[in-house]
């Protein structure tokens, strides 16, 4: 599964957050743990400033998990359309909430 920083901030009940959730991601304590590299750009490009290797590991472990390329820069991200895009009316309504112990460091907690 691959999701934008956008769909993550919408879920997390924050539509117009995605850098939030870039920065958060960025700083991520274990990255092996939580997977970071599955977020993408809206227009489904990998991240040329991936904190954890740059856009070839990221690359790489996508493609480890059969994650769909449409070029060396860009997720097939039409493999994934059932997710919630960040102008879904129905999602921006959502009662999910980020995780207390997250909030500070995605700058929700004001």
């Amino acid at each position: 599964m691959v999701a934008t920083y956008g769909q993550v901030a919408l879920l997390a009940g924050r539509p117009r957050s995605a850098r939030y959730v870039g920065y958060a991601l960025h700083s991520n304590p274990r990255p092996g743990e939580i997977p970071c590299h599955r977020v993408v750009f809206a227009d489904g490009r990998i991240c040329e400033g991936f904190a954890f290797g740059g856009p070839d590991a990221q690359r790489e472990l996508l493609l480890g998990e059969g994650v769909a390329f449409k070029d060396d820069m860009h997720v097939d991200l039409a493999a994934f359309a059932g997710l919630p895009d960040s102008n879904s009316s129905a999602v921006a309504k959502t009662t999910t909430k980020v995780p207390v112990n997250c909030a500070p460091k995605l700058g929700l907690n004001k």
